[in-house]
């Protein structure tokens, strides 16, 4: 899973927890006081907002011996040992702060993220179900887990109105049911995909994007045939589209249907001149078209744009075999090998 999807709310949450900061004067103008101290809650949320998160923990647990404990403690101790991969741990300090109390959303939002972070969807569940429930736009990040545990508990439709309300779509809409196709498939759930993006087209037939992801569906589940069925019928609806012209053309070339792969590949690489796959496939389309000259001028390309594929180096090594550049073969099947097995490869330059 993703680690991103509450960075946002993390850095939110640190940047409000820290100490305004005075401008540097060494002398107070006349008549006025200086600042008092921070305290050392104050401090310690100012050393977190810094990232300097084990001097922050170290000086929160001098502030737990005291008795009571001071309110938001806990909260920060979750969200630096959430920072730093201690879940477990974080998981108990968001659970004291929300026994001190009871109304702190934001750890009990953190507490149901950290529960699915360890595959524990439906023990998060209640608890993002609650911070989701105490106001009326929750944070964007909370409620896209709040979707993924609806999801990975097959309760589509919640999971739909979730995702939709973070985009703000209404929940039973084309755009909604589109989107939750979308999250649907990334997820995995290539079926369910399916069943919400045929809705979307029912409620509105010309919807784009729609029969382009009805294709990857199909891709995903080996079905060239279906998938370029599903493709061409975007393409009338949305043909300036880079990446379908790049979903077609797999397609085609999956099916053995090199030249249709060619021309749409060639589109895709004039639509997307900044995407490495539509010259991965291109390459490998003209391969199989037995043209590996042109193919290594793609290839070539592709592995300038991203040197850390290993496939574009296997495909480089059969096209230089192909033109009886032995060498050159080889540099390029070793430097695959090495980036399979996460070592330092040679230099992609030819």
């Amino acid at each position: 899973m993703p680690r991103t999807f509450t960075t946002v709310f993390l850095a939110v949450l640190l940047a409000l927890s820290a100490p305004a900061q005075a401008p540097q004067n060494d002398t107070p103008p006349a008549g006025e006081a200086m600042a008092p101290a921070p305290t050392p809650f104050e401090v310690a949320k100012d050393l977190a907002a810094k990232g300097r998160l084990d001097k922050a923990l170290a000086q929160l647990d001098q502030l737990a011996a005291k008795t009571p404990e001071e309110a938001g403690v806990e909260r920060l101790r979750g969200i630096i040992l959430y920072q730093q991969e201690q879940l477990p741990e974080a998981i108990s300090a968001f659970a004291k702060a929300e026994a001190e109390d009871p109304n702190d959303r934001e750890s009990t939002e953190m507490h149901g993220v950290s529960l699915f972070r360890l595959g524990r969807a439906p023990e998060a569940l209640p608890f993002l179900e609650k911070a989701h429930a105490a106001v009326e736009r929750a944070n964007v990040d909370p409620q896209y887990v709040l979707g993924l545990c609806y999801e990975n508990l097959t309760r589509y439709d919640d999971a739909r109105h979730a995702f939709a309300a973070q985009y703000g779509f209404a929940p039973d809409s084309a755009e909604a049911y589109l989107l939750a196709g979308r999250l649907f498939l990334r997820g995995e759930f290539a079926d369910e995909a399916a069943v919400q993006v045929h809705k979307a087209l029912e409620i509105n037939p010309a919807l784009p994007l729609a029969h382009q992801l009805l294709g990857e569906v199909a891709l995903a589940k080996g079905d060239t045939s279906g998938a370029i069925v599903e493709l061409e019928a975007e393409r009338k609806l949305n043909p300036l589209n880079g990446v379908l012209y790049d979903r077609l053309g797999d397609a085609y070339l999956r099916s053995g249907q090199y030249a249709d792969a060619q021309q749409a590949l060639n589109r895709a690489v004039l639509l997307e001149p900044g995407a490495t796959a539509p010259y991965i496939l291109l390459g490998q389309t003209l391969l199989k078209l037995q043209q590996p000259i042109q193919a290594l001028h793609y290839l070539d390309r592709a592995a300038k744009m991203d040197p850390s594929n290993y496939i574009t180096f296997n495909l480089l090594g059969q096209a230089y075999k192909a033109t009886g550049q032995m060498a050159e073969a080889n540099r390029a099947f070793k430097i695959c090998v090495d980036l399979q097995h996460n070592t330092k490869p040679q230099s992609a330059g030819r």
